[in-house]
């Protein structure tokens, strides 16, 4: 008889992606609530304070208390690729996109975001050659044309200067999903806080010299509640989906946010189920089976490495400690080389090529 087929290897980190893709995904239409009260590049700041402030709180709390983290602290290797991402996603692409849609109309826009799935994968494959089958290829696909349907205005599209600078924000956003990921074994809400104060400091600051007026405090408010979990949670549980599943992969789900946005606007917004939404739901429905049905089951060998992340003592695992110690922990450790096979995805410790 044959073994049925597990999908244990897909926890935790498909659960992850989704719920960080439904959390962003469900900023959209309140967003678009917010902008009938608040220009476009401040409400960027405000929702990236958002985030920022509410998970320094949470971090502060954790510091003066007695609960414990498992996680590894950010070292200073690790600053680089935090300020580039930092850089490339909190900084450049929020304004890239913020000129872009000055001088380019709706429709081009929303079509031309979907760009951020594709440069995730792309550069996740070309660049840092993470394993990309034909399943996955396959399944993201799917996801992407069922996005482009939605996102579909049914107006001809215009290659103009301002969808050369949305692209260009997808293109940074890419780089940041990609950067993010060398530092995905670290503390993911010490990442996010910093990722959030510093690029709402900015934002918030370019909206003010470009003439932004401050909108009234309950709106303020309103904005930093939706930063908090739309970005700041949101892209706490993006960077625990990195650990586990990699940069194409996690990208991938992600593409389900403007999907999981227009289901939220028919509740909220009173917009109506069309056709159009229909099929995009069976679109993305196929992609995501075949991720989910994706089972990367070979002979691989793990050279000798050395790093420190949150872990329990599994396959993986198997150092001593001088003290027993139970549950998720974090500390440098030196994984001796071992060779097995196992269902697995390109996450912390499955980063070989084939």
């Amino acid at each position: 008889m044959t073994e049925p087929r597990s999908f244990k290897h897909i926890f935790p980190g498909v659960p992850l992606a989704l719920v960080s893709a439904a959390l962003f995904g469900a900023t959209a239409p309140l967003s678009k609530i917010l902008l009938g009260s608040i220009s476009p590049l401040l409400l960027a700041g405000l929702l990236y304070l958002g985030a920022g402030v509410g998970l320094s709180v949470f971090v502060a709390f954790r510091g003066i208390s007695t609960i414990a983290t498992s996680e590894a602290p950010l070292r200073g290797k690790e600053i680089p690729w935090l300020l580039g991402a930092i850089g490339a996603g909190g900084v450049v692409g929020p304004v890239l996109l913020m000129f872009g849609l000055s001088i380019t109309s709706a429709a081009n826009a929303a079509l031309l975001l979907n760009l951020e799935g594709v440069a995730t994968l792309a550069i996740a494959w070309v660049v840092f050659r993470e394993n990309v089958d034909r399943r996955l290829l396959l399944g993201a696909a799917s996801i992407l044309a069922g996005a482009v349907l939605l996102s579909w205005g049914g107006q001809g599209f215009r290659l103009d200067k301002g969808a050369m600078l949305v692209a260009g924000a997808c293109l940074a956003w890419g780089i940041d999903n990609n950067l993010t990921r060398k530092i995905s074994g670290a503390d993911p809400v010490v990442i996010t806080t910093l990722k959030g104060l510093v690029a709402g400091s900015v934002n918030f600051t370019l909206a003010l010299l470009y003439g932004a007026a401050l909108p009234p405090f309950s709106i303020t408010l309103a904005a930093g509640i939706v930063g908090f979990f739309g970005v700041g949670i949101s892209l706490v549980m993006f960077i625990l989906a990195l650990r586990h599943l990699g940069t194409a992969r996690t990208g991938a789900y992600f593409a389900l946010a403007p999907f999981i946005g227009a289901i939220l606007a028919v509740g909220l917004l009173a917009e109506p189920v069309t056709l159009r939404l229909a099929l995009a739901a069976l679109l993305m429905g196929i992609g995501l089976w075949f991720h989910l049905a994706e089972r990367h089951d070979h002979e691989h060998w793990h050279e000798a490495l050395e790093h420190e992340h949150s872990h329990v003592h599994d396959e993986h695992h198997q150092h001593a400690h001088d003290e027993p110690i139970n549950g998720p922990h974090s500390h440098w450790h030196v994984h001796e080389p071992v060779g097995h096979k196992h269902a697995h995805y390109p996450d912390l410790h499955h980063r070989h090529r084939h």
